[in-house]
């Protein structure tokens, strides 16, 4: 997390326009109040919408079962400093079922000795993707060892999904939602 403050302040239910209230009904759960994210982007309605869209796919209409679609956005976030994100999808694999000794491995990256061969594979892509948006030769064929077409495709899409996310989180300054610690190693706050 870069920012004490936010730059673009998430909206409150009161502050809302009709069309962006519409805009912010796919992200919203009874009982549930909308995330600082999505209140965020409500300022920009048409972008809400379509992020949401895409995010569906990412999220529930992804080839690569879900730890391992989590381990590429833990480990795409915690590259991109992204203590917001970090921080739900922290959440997300725990209930998913990935353990916290994998989660803190995730900072370490593929070297550390609890990953398995196809695990080790998707942490080097996105270390490979986040400096050079490109996956090298051995890491693609390390990938397509353990992965389907379809699925090492979904590795780039999710990694560059929360790539921009992890662009708007940072540069907006969206903070935490309320109850939640940011991690100290993503503490960027001057």
């Amino acid at each position: 997390m870069h920012l004490r403050t936010p730059r673009i302040t998430a909206l409150s239910d009161a502050a809302l326009s009709a069309e962006q209230r519409e805009a912010l009904k796919p992200a919203s759960y009874p009982g549930t109040p909308p995330l600082n994210i999505f209140r965020t982007l409500a300022h920009a309605p048409d972008a809400l919408t379509a992020f949401l869209s895409w995010g569906t796919y990412i999220l529930r209409n992804n080839a690569l079962p879900p730890r391992e679609r989590e381990i590429v956005i833990l480990r795409t976030g915690y590259l991109c400093r992204s203590g917001y994100e970090w921080t739900q999808h922290v959440r997300i694999s725990l209930r998913g079922g990935m353990k916290e000794e994998e989660i803190a491995a995730l900072k370490t990256g593929a070297e550390a000795a609890i990953w398995s061969p196809a695990d080790a594979a998707l942490i080097r892509a996105c270390d490979d993707l986040h400096p050079k948006q490109f996956i090298s030769e051995p890491v693609w064929a390390a990938l397509k060892t353990h992965f389907s077409e379809k699925q090492c495709m979904d590795v780039v899409f999710t990694a560059g999904q929360y790539t921009q996310v992890s662009m708007m989180l940072n540069t907006f300054g969206v903070q935490l939602d309320e109850g939640q610690t940011l991690d100290p190693d993503l503490d960027e706050r001057a």
